[in-house]
């Protein structure tokens, strides 16, 4: 049994599934985003072992999903992303308590708001 104080990591595929960041023509895992993302952001730190080998432990995985809901659900650029990852109150203000944001929540709510725009244009 593993000791709880011992910090657990994953491997770069564990993560890229967890995220669920496959490749859409062929459905195989895409670890080399999260390898792209090491380059671009220097708040990601694996631990790389023998053969070039990642594995993450959970502040990287937290800060790569920040990243990933930064980049694909809230549309920022890099530099954009970098700017908020780099501001100290960043992770104060929204803490994702371990999960991805429910993006469908928001997507549906706005969705409504622009159905309700539209019939009230049409009745102009």
């Amino acid at each position: 049994m593993k000791n709880k104080s011992e910090p657990y990591y994953k491997t770069i595929s564990e993560v890229a599934k967890l995220l669920n960041l496959v490749n859409k023509k062929n459905g195989s895992l895409s670890t080399h985003t999260l390898r792209f993302w090491e380059k671009k952001f220097n708040q990601i730190k694996p631990k790389i072992l023998a053969g070039n080998r990642r594995y993450y432990d959970s502040k990287s995985i937290e800060i790569i999903k920040k990243i990933k809901f930064l980049l694909k659900d809230r549309g920022m650029t890099i530099q954009g992303a970098n700017k908020y990852l780099n501001n100290e109150n960043s992770f104060k203000l929204d803490h994702y308590d371990n999960r991805i944001i429910n993006s469908k929540k928001i997507l549906k709510s706005k969705l409504k708001k622009i159905s309700k725009l539209a019939k009230e244009l049409k009745k102009k």
